[in-house]
């Protein structure tokens, strides 16, 4: 079954090349376009796309409320991938923040853009968990403080993995740094998405960084 992409973006030349690009893969279907966020969310609503490709800044409704309000439909099955221009954009940390899975750069391959599209839909993590640090480690302040809010719920072994997905280690290093299986940190990843209504990595490690909770179980550095 191919994954459904609505495209949104106020430029019609722009959405014009994206849905070329998407349409050039036999995986891929656009089922529809938007020119701002309030758009791009009501078609979310309508259509149950898999994938919304969102660009970040937009007059009107931009793409952080956009994401904002297709997060607030409660159907993860919808993905929001964000475009921007700068890797390094205070917009791109708020649509993380948001609930957006990932972003891509304007001038990626149209390759690349098809395979980010397919990484998204499939859950998976789009880009290097150092991008993802960098990126959000210079919206934080250096030394936010701890929040006791819904880390109260947290157990310390979850703690200890919530520090070790924000420093960028994958299952199987979380597991081998915490002499643990490999499906114990699965369930306690899956513990913490659920415990703290989030959607996937990328949310956890944002999460991570604004509560103050980079480096537990020593995991930065």
């Amino acid at each position: 079954m191919a994954v459904r992409v609505v495209v949104a973006d106020d430029q019609a030349v722009v959405r014009a090349g994206l849905r070329a690009v998407l349409a050039a893969a036999p995986d891929i279907e656009v089922v529809g376009e938007a020119g701002d966020g309030a758009v791009a969310a009501e078609l979310a609503e309508s259509l149950r796309p898999d994938v919304v490709l969102m660009d970040v800044r937009m007059p009107g409704t931009d793409g952080i409320e956009g994401t904002r309000r297709i997060r607030a439909l409660r159907e993860p099955g919808i993905r929001v991938l964000v475009v921007t221009t700068f890797d390094l954009d205070r917009h791109v940390y708020d649509a993380l923040r948001a609930g957006a899975s990932g972003f891509v750069l304007k001038d990626v391959e149209p390759e690349d853009l098809q395979v980010a599209v397919r990484t998204v839909h499939a859950g998976h993590e789009l880009f290097a968990p150092s991008v993802t640090r960098r990126l959000v480690g210079s919206f934080v302040p250096a030394d936010p403080a701890p929040d006791a809010g819904p880390t109260g719920t947290l157990t310390e072994r979850e703690r200890e993995v919530l520090g070790l997905v924000a420093a960028g280690l994958s299952n199987a290093e979380i597991a081998a740094r915490l002499v643990l299986g490999g499906t114990t940190v699965k369930t306690h990843v899956s513990n913490l998405l659920t415990k703290l209504d989030l959607r996937d990595r990328v949310q956890l490690v944002v999460f991570a960084y604004e509560h103050g909770l980079v480096g537990a179980a020593g995991g930065e550095g």
